[in-house]
């Protein structure tokens, strides 16, 4: 437990959390949405500050991050707690389950000792992923500004929804993110998310303002947010306001392992590839599909003349590319090495 960096002292001992774009203001004993940041005594306490839920090492591609450092290996790590309430969640046992919980889950590591089992395993990044980051972003950012220390890149899996105060913080120290772009509707926001569509946009423009290497998943949703419509105003944002190198990833959801929404049949493979048109033909260089390993969708071709540079089953990748351009032509394939 640590006392948040983000907070406005408020009268009679009520404060307003600034972590994030919900700005929760708590009376004496409230927490915040995320389940994890708590009033106490007038001053708002991060509970879940170095308790680490989930620690691996995965590959860069599980993310899904197929442009920044790809074939690279990323100690990811993640705390319990989240701002969003997604029906669909995948991680709902360490999102939602602990939010009323007396006690906080997790092993106690210090910034520094995350440090070091990322040298120890020579990974070149870390992966703030499994729960939404902004949670945890406390103890996030202390680790973000030992990593730059180390020349050990920093990147987000995020749903975006961060506070701009939180944004100006990580800026500096963040040279990746996958934001899930969960549809271009506010109403399946608030409804199936407990969240607002537009500050997530908004964050994402600013990502494109500070040039931090930006990729975006949607998980299609069978009646939810699968309307042509939605998908090709999802694609025509990522060309107009992050630029037609942005990488889209479409995924298919599987009800199965959701939180909520157990009744929902998986995505069909003709919605995906359905969406991977919509995004191509709205003008986006790269648009994968993710979950089904063994499409050609899951490759990286030249957007000039349609070599394959990178090809990918599920997390086993062969490059073709040289030094992140095309091998044929020399077109630039936008790659972070």
């Amino acid at each position: 437990m640590k006392e948040a960096i983000l907070y406005k002292k408020l009268k009679n001992q009520v404060v307003q959390c600034q972590n994030c774009s919900h700005y929760c203001v708590l009376e004496e004993g409230e927490r915040g949405k995320c389940g994890v940041r708590e009033n106490r005594g007038g001053e708002l306490y991060a509970l879940n500050y170095g308790k680490i839920i989930a620690s691996h090492i995965d590959p860069i591609e599980k993310k899904p991050f197929f442009h920044f450092l790809p074939g690279s290996y990323s100690l990811s790590i993640a705390t319990v707690g989240c701002n969003f309430t997604c029906l669909f969640c995948q991680n709902w046992e360490i999102s939602q389950k602990y939010k009323k919980a007396d006690f906080i889950p997790g092993e106690n590591l210090s910034p520094q000792e995350i440090i070091e089992i990322a040298k120890r395993k020579k990974v070149e990044s870390i992966s703030y992923t499994y729960t939404e980051p902004t949670i945890f972003s406390d103890f996030a950012l202390d680790v973000m500004r030992l990593a730059k220390k180390e020349r050990i890149k920093n990147n987000w899996v995020s749903n975006g929804f961060w506070s701009k105060e939180l944004f100006e913080l990580i800026s500096d120290y963040l040279d990746a993110v996958n934001v899930d772009l969960k549809s271009f509707e506010d109403e399946f926001y608030q409804k199936i998310c407990g969240a607002r569509l537009n500050p997530v946009l908004e964050n994402l423009k600013r990502l494109r303002e500070k040039k931090i290497w930006t990729e975006i998943t949607t998980l299609i949703i069978p009646t939810l947010n699968d309307k042509e419509e939605n998908l090709e105003r999802i694609a025509k944002f990522i060309k107009n306001e992050l630029g037609s190198e942005t990488p889209w990833h479409v995924t298919q959801f599987c009800g199965e392992i959701s939180w909520k929404l157990k009744n929902i049949p998986n995505t069909p493979l003709e919605t995906l590839r359905r969406a991977y048109e919509i995004g191509k033909k709205v003008g986006l260089k790269f648009v994968y599909t993710g979950n089904v390993p063994g499409l050609s969708s899951e490759n990286t071709y030249c957007p000039e003349c349609s070599t394959l540079c990178i090809s990918r089953i599920g997390y086993h990748i062969e490059r073709y590319d040289k030094k992140g351009k095309c091998p044929k032509c020399g077109e630039d394939l936008n790659l972070t090495l």
